[in-house]
């Protein structure tokens, strides 16, 4: 989907076509609001936040999103995620649908706190 290597989360996200830009900026300013001090960095290829350690990445593909808050942050959102494809860390959600922006808020709290509060880390460190 990208046409060059991103040297930043900006150039990342200008690089996509316009639907992928528009969701991928409305999931952006969500993890933005609950981690305002964390830190955007290009890793892997992806955009990610970090501050202590890393707390969530992010991706866009053809027909999707992916959130990237680690497994463990899913685990207790199961049931509320049912209605989406998840993968060991990560879930999708695809352009044609609205985004679930309180669950994500959710999810993405619980992993801030358990990063931060219980020093959780990002498998890939």
């Amino acid at each position: 989907m990208l046409k060059h290597k991103p040297l930043s989360v900006e150039n990342y996200i200008e690089q996509l076509p316009e639907n992928a830009r528009l969701k991928i900026n409305e999931l952006r300013s969500i993890l933005k609001s609950v981690a305002p001090e964390a830190k955007e960095v290009i890793k892997w290829g992806k955009p990610v936040f970090e501050s202590s350690s890393i707390l969530f990445a992010y991706a866009a593909f053809e027909s999707h999103l992916s959130f990237i808050p680690t497994g463990p942050a899913l685990k207790p959102f199961e049931k509320e995620l049912t209605g989406f494809i998840t993968k060991q860390d990560s879930v999708q959600f695809p352009y044609d649908r609205p985004l679930p922006v309180n669950l994500i808020r959710r999810i993405a709290e619980y992993r801030k706190e358990d990063a931060e509060a219980r020093g959780a880390k990002w498998k890939y460190q």
